[in-house]
């Protein structure tokens, strides 16, 4: 009987990376282990400019309009690329800031977000959190694979 690769074993494997079942369903455990991987924390406290990698928060225009920002210098703001008029827009922005930040998990990078409540926060969360399971699971599949695991459907097969 030659050892299989079932979803148990990779999924005990993602759980290991911080990226398995266990950590889908628990949005703290989901959090920290996207925070830690990607080297950053998310505050909402505005920092001294030159401490924070990127930042996202509300502004009003003269009109009484509210606005949102997503930027990773708030002194040179580019109205077309940086100024957001729906805050739904600004998941991407920060699931983007998540994976390009330059941190590790010993040296964080911080992250300002004004509301982190904000719907766009946890969809951001959860973007990468699905992102980096995908991208892990083949990596885990690879690994089996090389440590002399068989896929299922390859007993089948033969």
């Amino acid at each position: 009987m030659s050892k299989v690769i079932t979803d148990e074993l990779i999924n005990e494997r993602l759980e290991g990376y911080g990226f398995g079942q266990k950590q889908e369903y628990d949005e703290v455990l989901m959090e920290k282990s996207v925070l830690t991987r990607y080297g950053c924390n998310l505050i909402d406290t505005w920092p001294n400019r030159n401490m924070a990698q990127f930042f996202i928060y509300s502004e009003t225009t003269s009109d009484g309009y509210e606005v949102h920002v997503a930027t990773d210098d708030p002194d040179n703001i580019n109205i077309g690329e940086h100024v957001h008029y729906y805050e739904s827009d600004l998941g991407d922005e920060l699931a983007d800031a998540i994976k390009n930040n330059g941190g590790d998990a010993e040296f964080p990078d911080d992250i300002y977000v004004d509301d982190l409540n904000a719907d766009y926060v946890r969809e951001a969360i959860e973007t990468v959190f699905e992102y980096t399971a995908f991208r892990l699971k083949e990596q885990v599949i690879d690994e089996l694979l090389n440590e002399g695991y068989e896929h299922e459907d390859a007993e089948a097969v033969a």
